[in-house]
């Protein structure tokens, strides 16, 4: 028999909500049996919890984790059509990425160029001060 895991298990182990385990299985990415009331998750339910965790890490919205799943569940090993979709999917993050990070440079330069100008002026205040006085 498989081990299987409540969602307070769940819960606890990959430190996230068990509001967040439900709302993951209301979208159709977990499928735990019943037990009365009692969710029961299986070995794959825990495994797809940490691939739903590592997708959220690394930009995946759930949409597209449930498409890679989708997928893997027509196969019992996965299919090329899973991994062209997944490597098609790595290639748009590292877009989004490499976009995020000119979009920082840029904000970043911006910020310097801000804070040159607020120094000179300051500096110019104390010199206005200064002769003032």
């Amino acid at each position: 028999m498989s081990k299987t895991y409540s969602i307070s298990e769940l819960s606890s182990e990959f430190d996230v909500t068990t509001r967040s385990i439900r709302f993951y299985e209301d979208q159709g990415l977990l499928h735990p049996s019943r037990r009365g009331q009692t969710r029961i998750y299986s070995s794959k339910d825990r495994v797809r919890l940490k691939l739903i965790l590592r997708g959220k890490r690394l930009g995946f919205s759930l949409a597209e984790t449930k498409e890679l799943f989708d997928l893997w569940d027509e196969t019992l090993s996965g299919s090329e059509k899973q991994l062209y979709l997944l490597l098609k999917t790595i290639s748009g993050k590292r877009a989004e990425l490499e976009q995020q990070l000119n979009d920082i440079a840029m904000i970043q330069l911006e910020l310097d160029n801000a804070e040159a100008r607020c120094l000179d002026a300051l500096k110019e205040l104390e010199q206005k001060k200064t002769t003032v006085e």
